[in-house]
């Protein structure tokens, strides 16, 4: 009898310890699959964080430049023009990588309930360009002289899916998100009598609801939301959103501003974590393993975003050639989610490389930063200046991107420029800090005492050789000199 007790009792020991042991093992396993799930997570959160970024940061500088109750320097409510009377001096902190080129004329509108009406005046033979974003930042339509032609022109702006008749006369132009903002740039040489000329066109262009088109029309004033962040620079408030904050904006987004056709596969992983076009993303659904992974997806998708500035350069959508960093794949970007998004991050609302290039350098290769303390020089040979049938500008800034201020008050130098060629017909540009004497002063681009970063504006490079869109034309480099 003792001895089956003793049985009986081991016997249980032993399937308790089995059972202990299957439970720890269920236990583990458990672990380890919620391991694999947060981690599947966090990769799927960090590619739509990506993926998202261009449609977030949009609406997020919508808010900022809109939150006003009359236009106010490059500030407008929803439906009316900020026009930029000048360009902005030394002392201008407002905007990085201002320009002395063109003048802005901008607004942002909303088409999901109702077309509006863009009206541009005959500009002429003068250089100008209306860009119009969607809220994904893709340039779907361009007016301008290179598209257009100067004469008078009228468009209709019309949402997503909408129907309906537009009066004669005017042109159609479907947008494919709600958020679209019209980015136009008007050429001008800067001296007063040009000024007054742009200023008259810029007093033309003219946007417009469709139910109030042909009529006498005040623009409603602008609503101020007083918890709008009009301080913060907007990268530094979109970095600033956890994964939760973040995707809840991005679904609310994507109810008016739907993916496009060739989204479907990231579509169809973002609903992997609860986002799902047309409804609201409701974390308190997910797993807590999912919902782990996308707090942790942020920083890294915001850091993926800008190693792509790198990276870029191995697949060749940007490019890196003696000291200048460009890419001519912008304005239209398909299923390039890593390099749409870098683009917004360091250049929102940069327009089709057909329209416009904007190479960077910030010194005469990878390992140098310029100075200064240096003496430099940016040789032309003959013929061989900047191939655009626009205009070219080369623009000076300090290390934080601002103009510098000089004794000529001059913060690039263009074709505008009376420059001054060598014997054999090239041409040498002068960028130091101090003056290159009275004979050279036409060629000379004032840098300041210390870092300096320059940027090269190629405005509808030209499209046949030499041209920088096939690579057949260079940039020079800019060289130290003694």
């Amino acid at each position: 009898m003792r001895s089956m007790v003793r049985r009986l009792v081991a016997g249980v020991a032993v399937l308790a310890l089995v059972v202990g042991i299957a439970a720890a093992a269920r236990a583990q396993h458990e672990g380890l699959l919620g391991e694999l799930k947060e981690l599947e997570a966090r990769e799927i959160a960090i590619d739509a964080y990506v993926y998202g970024y261009p449609l977030v940061t949009m609406e997020m500088t919508r808010r900022v430049m809109t939150n006003v109750a009359a236009p106010s320097g490059t500030h407008a409510p929803m439906g009316q023009f900020a026009r930029l009377r000048e360009y902005p001096s030394s002392a201008f902190r407002d905007v990085t990588a201002p320009n002395a080129d063109t003048l802005y004329t901008v607004t942002w509108i909303d088409v999901s309930k109702e077309p509006w009406i863009l009206s541009l005046p005959d500009m002429g033979d003068r250089y100008y360009l209306f860009p119009m974003l969607d809220g994904w930042t893709n340039v779907f339509q361009v007016p301008g002289k290179r598209t257009t032609g100067g004469g008078a022109q009228k468009y209709a702006i019309t949402g997503p899916g909408w129907q309906g008749t537009l009066p004669d006369g005017v042109q159609r132009y479907d947008a494919p998100t709600a958020i679209v903002w019209i980015l136009g740039r008007i050429y001008c040489t800067g001296t007063p009598e040009d000024y007054a000329a742009v200023h008259a066109l810029q007093d033309q262009v003219a946007v417009v609801p469709l139910s109030a088109y042909g009529k006498p029309y005040t623009p409603p004033a602008g609503k101020v939301d007083p918890k709008v962040d009009v301080k913060t620079a907007v990268r530094a408030q979109v970095n600033a959103f956890d994964g939760v904050a973040y995707f809840t904006l991005l679904a609310q987004l994507m109810k008016s501003n739907p993916p496009a056709p060739e989204d479907a596969p990231m579509v169809a992983k973002l609903a992997k974590i609860g986002i799902v076009p047309g409804k609201d993303f409701d974390p308190s659904k997910l797993d807590p393993a999912v919902k782990a992974g996308i707090d942790a997806a942020p920083r890294p998708a915001q850091d993926a975003i800008m190693r792509w500035m790198k990276e870029g350069i191995l697949v060749g959508d940007m490019k890196l050639e003696d000291g200048w960093l460009f890419t001519t794949k912008t304005g239209l970007y398909g299923t390039a989610y890593r390099q749409r998004a870098l683009v917004t991050a360091i250049g929102l609302g940069a327009n089709r490389p057909q329209d416009a290039v904007y190479p960077t350098s910030e010194g005469p290769d990878v390992l140098q930063s310029y100075d200064g303390a240096k003496k430099y020089v940016m040789h032309f040979p003959k013929g061989q200046l900047p191939p655009v049938q626009g205009f070219w500008s080369l623009t000076m800034y300090d290390a934080d991107y601002f103009f510098v201020a000089n004794p000529l008050n001059r913060y690039s130098v263009s074709q505008r420029n009376d420059l001054q060629s060598n014997p054999d017909g090239s041409v040498d540009l002068y960028i130091q800090h101090a003056s290159p004497g009275a004979d050279r002063e036409s060629n000379w681009l004032p840098a300041p005492a210390g870092k300096f970063i320059l940027m090269l504006r190629m405005y509808w490079p030209q499209e046949t050789p030499p041209s920088i869109l096939d690579g057949s034309w260079s940039i020079p480099r800019v060289s130290a000199v003694d």
